[in-house]
């Protein structure tokens, strides 16, 4: 996806972005890029990319696009590919990063809604003792299969990292509500929207000629989105622009009329109007408040 200028895109944190490899799956200790930084990382993002980071010692505060999470140990942090992310480690903090391809984790977790939910929104899980010491064996027990590489070690891989993520779910289970995953046709239907708006999100297109390119009426995407998003289809539009037009406020040395043009608006007073109504602030405000 195109990133404002100003936000870096690596393949691991610091290498040049290349394409994942679909099985890729790779386990690093939390220091081994963090203390050469002086435990900070600055604000990049991923294309293809996920990460699951298990603290054990220390702690922090992660920037998540706008928002910062303050976090302690015993904990886990979920970070999903294309989210612009940076952290500020407490000095000499210990734990592992594991890296995922998402094709890989997609195919791993698609027949469990829950999981998938999980580890699609960036978020910290507060770990108690013996969570820690249970995702401590699978850690190991991943670390020692991607050492190895003996017979059976796909099977043994995917089995710990969905015992990790499984883990993680029910620790986090009172982030979720009872109807918040939606299984079926519109859940289905709603992934392949949010897909293509990821791919067509600056040429500002009608609801309707989404609908049309799905193959679907607009009534049945209204429908699917009220169901599964809980917003109508327009929304979830603004939604992915609005957070394209944060990022390059915050992150990029665009002009607010630069980032209205990279957005699709051909008009820089519309684009001002549009995000005052959004955020509740103008462009060059909400900047100056938020901006690095």
């Amino acid at each position: 996806m195109a990133r404002p200028r100003g936000v870096p895109v690596f393949y691991l944190y610091g290498e040049p972005h290349r394409a994942a490899a679909e099985r890729f799956v790779h386990v690093e200790y939390l220091h081994d890029r963090s203390r050469p930084n002086n435990w900070v990382i600055r604000p990049h993002a991923h294309t293809q990319l996920s990460h699951i980071f298990l603290l054990i010692r220390g702690g922090g505060i992660m920037r998540v696009e706008e928002m910062a999470m303050e976090f302690n140990s015993p904990s886990l942090l979920i970070v999903p590919s294309g989210i612009v992310h940076g952290f500020q480690w407490h000095w000499e903090s210990r734990g592992s990063v594991i890296t995922f391809a998402d094709s890989y984790l997609h195919d791993l977790v698609r027949r469990d809604a829950h999981v998938n939910e999980l580890l699609r929104i960036p978020r910290t899980i507060e770990l108690g003792a013996e969570n820690l010491a249970s995702l401590e064996r699978d850690l190991a027990a991943l670390t020692k299969e991607l050492d190895m590489a003996a017979r059976g070690y796909h099977a043994a891989i995917d089995s710990a990292v969905l015992s990790i993520a499984v883990t993680a779910l029910r620790r986090a289970e009172h982030l979720f509500d009872a109807g918040t995953v939606t299984p079926g046709h519109h859940a289905a239907l709603v992934a392949r929207f949010r897909t293509r708006i990821e791919k067509r999100y600056r040429v500002r297109e009608s609801v309707p000629t989404y609908a049309k390119a799905l193959g679907v009426s607009t009534t049945a995407l209204r429908v699917a989105c009220a169901r599964v998003a809980g917003m109508p289809p327009a929304a979830m539009l603004d939604q992915r622009a609005l957070l394209e037009a944060k990022r390059a406020l915050l992150y990029s040395n665009r002009s607010i009329a630069e980032v209205g043009y990279y957005l699709g608006f051909i008009d820089p007073a519309y684009f001002s109007r549009w995000f005052r109504g959004q955020v509740g602030r103008s462009p060059r405000r909400y900047r100056a408040q938020h901006g690095l």
